[in-house]
C-alpha cells in the first residue's frame, strides 16, 4: 500500500469514530465491550485499547489493526448507532473494510470478514436490508412510493446487493439467502408492476430475472417447490424482457439443475436444458454458451449418449477457450467447473478412473467460501467413481466431508446426492464404517 493509501485509510477510521461521537478513550471501552459481548474479553486497559486506537488513525505512519481487533471494529461497525444491521454500499461497516484493506489488509482476509458478520447479521432472523446500503435504502423507499424516481444509480445498486448475496451462497444457509434476498425480490415485483420510466425497464427486469433466480434456487434448497417453480417462472418472464438471450439461457440452467432433482425422469429437465442451449447460441456471451453445451453434456451422459455428451463437451471447450473479450457474463463458469462436467460424463458413459481423476481435480480448485457447495456435490461424485472402482471404503471417508458441507449450507441437491450416493454403498451395509456414514447421514439430515 503507497502512503497515501495508507493515510486515507487511517482518516476512514477517524472519521467512522467521530461520526459516532466517540472519543479515542469511548471506542476502546466500546472495543473492550463487544469482546466481552462476543464472549472474548479482551486482557488490555482502557488506556492500552486507546493507544492502540490512536496507532491505527496515526497521520503519520498508521497502523493496521491486528486481526482481533478487526473482527470486533467490524461488529461494533456492522450496526448503525441505533441498532441496525447495515452491511451494503456507503454503511460504515462498508467503509471500515475499505480502510482495512487501504491500510494492507488482503482481500481474502477481508472476504472472511465480511462473511461471517453476515452469518451474524442473519442469526436472529432479522436484518432483511442488511445488503442494502443506507442510500439504496432511501433511493429505494423512493422509487417504490414514485416509481418514476427509479434512476440507473438505484438499479446498479440493487445489482450489487444480489450479487452481495450470490456471494454468500455457500458460507450462509439457503434459508438466510432467502431472508437477505427477501426486500429486493419483492421491491422488483413492485417495480415492475408499476409505471417506471421505459428506458430503464430493461436493466430493472435484468436485476428481477437474476434475484428471481437466485431465489428459485434457494426456495428449492430449502425444500419449497411450488415456490421455486412459481420464481422461476418469474425469472423467465423477467429475463425474456431484457433483449439479451443469454439472460433467460441463465435461468433455464439453474431451473433445470433443480428440475433434475426434484422431477422424475430427465426428459423435464432436457426440455430446458435445450431451451438454454438456444438462447445460449443466440445470445453474446460465449462463457453461458460453454455453461449451456456442459449442462446439455450432462443431460446426454445420464441418458446413456456417449456421443452426444462428448459432442456437447468439445463444444463447450470450444467456446471457453476462445476469444472472450467483452463477455458480459465472463464470470459465470469457468474451466473448473467444466472439468466436473467432464467428470460426471466419464462417470456415466467413460471410465470411472478418469472420472475420478477429474473430480480430484476440481475439488481442489473449488476452494472459495462461495464454491463450497459445488465443492460437496463434486466430492460426492467423486466418491461415486470410487465406489465403481470398488474402493467403498474409501468413498466413505470421502463422504463425511460431503455430509459436513451440505449439512452447513442446507443444500438440497447436495443432500440428494449424498442419499444416491449411500444407495450404492447398500451391498456393504454390514461393515462398520458403513454404519458410521448412517449415523453421521442421520445426525446431519435425519430420516
Amino acid at each position: 500500500m503507497s502512503a497515501h493509501d495508507r493515510g486515507v485509510g487511517a482518516a476512514t477510521l477517524k472519521r467512522l469514530r467521530l461520526a459516532r461521537g466517540w472519543s479515542l478513550a469511548d471506542l476502546a471501552r466500546a472495543v473492550i465491550a463487544k469482546a466481552g459481548e462476543l464472549g472474548q474479553p479482551l486482557d488490555a486497559s482502557v488506556a492500552s485499547v486507546q493507544r492502540s486506537v490512536a496507532r491505527w488513525e496515526s497521520g503519520k505512519a498508521p497502523i493496521l489493526p491486528g486481526e482481533r481487533y478487526q473482527l470486533l471494529l467490524a461488529h461494533l461497525y456492522a450496526r448503525t448507532a441505533d441498532g441496525r444491521a447495515s452491511l451494503g454500499p456507503g454503511s460504515d461497516f462498508a467503509e471500515l473494510l475499505d480502510a482495512f484493506g487501504r491500510l494492507g489488509e488482503g482481500e481474502r482476509r477481508l472476504d472472511e470478514l465480511r462473511t461471517l458478520i453476515v452469518r451474524t447479521a442473519t442469526d436472529g432472523g432479522g436484518a432483511l436490508l442488511a445488503l442494502l446500503g443506507p442510500s439504496t435504502q432511501l433511493a429505494l423507499s423512493t422509487a417504490l412510493a414514485d416509481p418514476s424516481r427509479l434512476d440507473e444509480e438505484l438499479l446498479d445498486a440493487m445489482r450489487l446487493a444480489v450479487g452481495d448475496v450470490n456471494g454468500q451462497v455457500g458460507s450462509v444457509p439457503f434459508v438466510r439467502v432467502q431472508l437477505l434476498l427477501a426486500p429486493i425480490v419483492e421491491s422488483c415485483r413492485r417495480l415492475l408492476d408499476a409505471p417506471v420510466p421505459e428506458p430503464l425497464l430493461p436493466g430493472l427486469r435484468a436485476v428481477a430475472a437474476q434475484a428471481y433466480t437466485l431465489a428459485g434456487r434457494a426456495a428449492f434448497e430449502t425444500r419449497d417447490v411450488e415456490a421455486s417453480r412459481a420464481l422461476y417462472t418469474e425469472a423467465t418472464a423477467a429475463a425474456g424482457g431484457t433483449g439479451s438471450p443469454w439472460r433467460r439461457a441463465l435461468v433455464h440452467m439453474s431451473h433445470a439443475l433443480v428440475t433434475l432433482y426434484s422431477t422424475p425422469g430427465i426428459e423435464a429437465a432436457q426440455r430446458l436444458v435445450d431451451a438454454a442451449v438456444r438462447d445460449a447460441r443466440a445470445g453474446e456471451s460465449p462463457t453461458v454458451r460453454a455453461r449451456a453445451h456442459a449442462l446439455q453434456a450432462e443431460i446426454a451422459a445420464r441418458a446413456g449418449s456417449e456421443r452426444h455428451a462428448r459432442s456437447a463437451l468439445a463444444l463447450a471447450w470450444y467456446d471457453m477457450d476462445g476469444d472472450r473479450d467483452g463477455d458480459p457474463a465472463a464470470t459465470a463458469f469457468s474451466p473448473v467447473h467444466l472439468r466436473g462436467f467432464e467428470g460426471v460424463t466419464s462417470l456415466y458413459v467413460g471410465d470411472p478412473a478418469q472420472a475420478h481423476d477429474y473430480f480430484a481435480r476440481s475439488v481442489q480448485a473449488l476452494q472459495a467460501p462461495r464454491e463450497r457447495v459445488q465443492h460437496a456435490i463434486v466430492a460426492t461424485d467423486q466418491a461415486l467413481a470410487r465406489i465403481r472402482l470398488s474402493e467403498p471404503e474409501s468413498a466413505a471417508e470421502l463422504l463425511h466431508g460431503c455430509i459436513d458441507a451440505a449439512s452447513a449450507t442446507g443444500g438440497r441437491v447436495a443432500s440428494i446426492r449424498l442419499r444416491r450416493a449411500r444407495r450404492q454403498l447398500l451391498p456393504w451395509r454390514r461393515e462398520t464404517w458403513f454404519a458410521d456414514l448412517d449415523d453421521h447421514l442421520m445426525d446431519s439430515f435425519g430420516a
